[in-house]
């Protein structure tokens, strides 16, 4: 069950001239090493969710990607690429002196925890794929399925917003709100590490990476797939996915289907935060992963 607790330490490295915040809780002797959602979001909503883990002989390490929360916000739309993100978590690593990690990924975290994988695969000692995919041309025809089920009107109208690049239009903007609750996270009040997060989203690297928001994927990673590669991750894998997630169960499935040793656990009554929505069924599938990947 999550609570709120301050980081034991923050720490600031510099990575390639910009300053990157990170924060860890606990003095486990392995590492959960967290990679949150966005891009451009701080990683409150995430480490908090996870820093329970530290009361279980983990330590747990979170931090803002540059472009949000406490690191540096260049204006060089140029560093906004899945490529240079995948060499700031190394970078982090190798500065804290993680070793090998068990590497969690949330929604664009996921993304990246695939690509990082991939490019480090002896870094990674077991990934933890929540509320996300590995095929977003895939993930755009599942979010156009949830969108018809607002009905066609609607559905027209948000086609037409969009070809005219009008995302600020108050009826579009009412059906990408009601899309949110279903999709995204079904609770009447947001925790408050949620509110954190999204009040202090910097959009300019989720908007350059995704989109205007969480249903229209048109930025530089529209085209970015690695179900192909995915039996090249031979360590094991827990995949977790909202039964109402924007990143669906199926999206879910196929990253199943292609990795040689992975499981996954589905939340009847969640979204995309299940860790917020269902968090005793949450810590009660991440934890037996954890420490059976540790005992491995």
């Amino acid at each position: 069950m999550w609570s709120e607790r301050q980081p034991d330490e923050t720490i600031t490295i510099e990575v390639d001239g910009h300053r990157v915040v990170a924060y860890s809780f606990g003095t486990g002797d392995e590492v959960v090493l967290c990679l949150n959602g966005g891009p451009g979001l701080p990683c409150d909503y995430l480490r908090e969710a996870h820093s329970f883990l530290a009361d279980h002989n983990f330590r747990v390490v979170a931090f803002d990607q540059l472009g949000c929360g406490r690191s540096d916000r260049p204006d060089d739309p140029s560093l906004w690429n899945i490529r240079r993100y995948v060499g700031e978590v190394e970078a982090v690593r190798t500065a804290l002196g993680l070793g090998p990690v068990h590497l969690v990924g949330h929604s664009w975290g996921g993304w990246l925890a695939i690509e990082y994988a991939l490019t480090h695969p002896g870094a990674v000692r077991s990934l933890i794929l929540e509320n996300t995919a590995a095929d977003l041309p895939h993930l755009m025809q599942e979010l156009y399925r949830l969108r018809s089920a607002l009905g066609h009107e609607t559905e027209s109208m948000m086609l037409a917003r969009e070809a005219a690049g009008d995302f600020r239009d108050p009826e579009y903007l009412a059906a990408i709100t009601l899309l949110n609750y279903r999709h995204v996270c079904r609770l009447k009040q947001p925790p408050a590490p949620v509110g954190r997060s999204l009040a202090d989203w910097n959009m300019k690297p989720y908007e350059a990476m995704q989109g205007p928001n969480e249903f229209l994927y048109i930025g530089n990673l529209k085209d970015w797939s690695r179900l192909a590669d995915l039996d090249r991750i031979t360590a094991p894998v827990l995949i977790l996915v909202g039964r109402h997630d924007e990143q669906t169960p199926k999206c879910a499935s196929l990253m199943k289907a292609g990795l040689p040793h992975a499981e996954l656990v589905l939340f009847e009554n969640s979204s995309h935060m299940p860790f917020y929505e269902e968090p005793q069924a949450f810590d009660a599938a991440i934890l037996p992963f954890l420490q059976k990947a540790r005992a491995a």
